[in-house]
């Protein structure tokens, strides 16, 4: 009998070491919270590896890593506009690494690559646009935009919302959107003309969109895959390109330099490159463009050959000193006129 319990004490060790090798994550998630929990939830089902997962804008996430940079508590970065991850490669915050699956991406993932020195990699796509309430403009008797200079419009006084690029890559992305569009200072009196319009500077990206379907405001700025999975839900939202084209996020992924866990990291790291992690976005109600090309696109979300795009130059505008200017001139400019 002392030989048989003393077998299974042993067995009992042997797989209480076997659970703790699988170890942990600690995941710092910039997508919609559904998409953030779905991806979590499946990747600890399906590894053993529990995640902690917490969701965070992606101003927070850069701004937590420079704070936690002697000691770091984060392992991955997941998802977000590539700026702020270029900004934190630049920063030595990230660590390099290249995928073996990084040939099976879509072209489009290459540029964030090299701008971020392979410390960040592409893993979707999600074009900026207009989301906007039919019921809500119908009541109020305002037409549909077309074109981003509908906008500045008067009769939509009070019925458009945006994000802050503060805290929102959402609305730094619609900044870069307007500087390419446009030209610089023509961007910021079009910024100016329309934030006479403004009702509110929502902090996160995604509350525009959802006060959208709620009937809070006819007209909101921000991408069409939060859009089209609002109106997946049965809300009363539809999308549109503006007419003179639009900008993008390239939703971006990093390793944490100097993590704690870091074989959990490249673990998660590989998994969301394969089609079946990428899958989750759409599962989620959240309708991107994926990186990698054998994973589908989802009905809802039209192929990127079909939108008309400016030409994003991730380098510059990804760069600490550009982002830091434009928010800066946005803040000063903008968010501190009258409306």
């Amino acid at each position: 009998m002392r030989i048989i319990a003393v077998a299974l004490c042993s067995l009992l060790a042997a797989g209480a070491a076997h659970a703790q090798d699988k170890g942990q994550l600690n995941l710092l998630c910039s997508v919609e919270l559904e998409w953030c929990g779905l991806m979590a939830s499946t990747f600890e089902r399906e590894t053993g590896i529990k995640v902690n997962m917490l969701r965070k804008s992606t101003g927070e996430v850069l701004a937590q890593l420079n704070a936690e940079r002697a000691n770091p508590k984060t392992d991955v970065w997941f998802g977000g506009t590539a700026d702020p991850h270029i900004q934190a490669a630049e920063q030595d915050l990230t660590a390099p690494y290249t995928s073996p699956e990084a040939g099976k991406l879509q072209p489009w993932a290459a540029p964030l690559a090299r701008a971020a020195g392979n410390r960040a990699v592409a893993v979707y796509l999600g074009p900026l646009g207009l989301a906007y309430n039919p019921e809500v403009l119908a009541k109020k008797k305002l037409p549909v935009p077309a074109c981003w200079k509908d906008l500045a419009r008067p009769e939509y006084k009070g019925e458009v919302q945006n994000s802050n690029p503060n805290s929102s890559g959402t609305a730094y992305t619609g900044i870069v959107t307007f500087v390419q569009l446009f030209g610089e200072d023509k961007a910021f009196e079009y910024m100016a003309a329309v934030h006479k319009n403004i009702s509110e500077y929502t902090r996160s990206g995604a509350g525009p969109v959802k006060n959208v379907g709620r009937g809070e405001t006819g007209i909101a700025i921000g991408f069409l895959a939060l859009a089209a999975g609002e109106a997946k839900q049965g809300l009363p939202v539809k999308t549109l390109v503006p007419c003179e084209g639009t900008g993008y996020e390239i939703g971006a992924m990093s390793l944490v330099k100097g993590a704690r866990n870091a074989e959990p990291a490249r673990r998660f790291y590989e998994w969301q490159l394969t089609p079946a992690a990428q899958a989750l976005a759409a599962a989620s109600g959240s309708y991107t463009i994926p990186s990698h090309k054998d994973t589908p696109l989802h009905p809802l979300m039209p192929p990127a050959s079909q939108m008309k795009f400016i030409d994003y130059d991730l380098k510059k505008f990804g760069s600490k000193e550009e982002r830091t200017r434009l928010i800066g001139r946005w803040e000063k400019e903008i968010n501190q006129a009258p409306r």
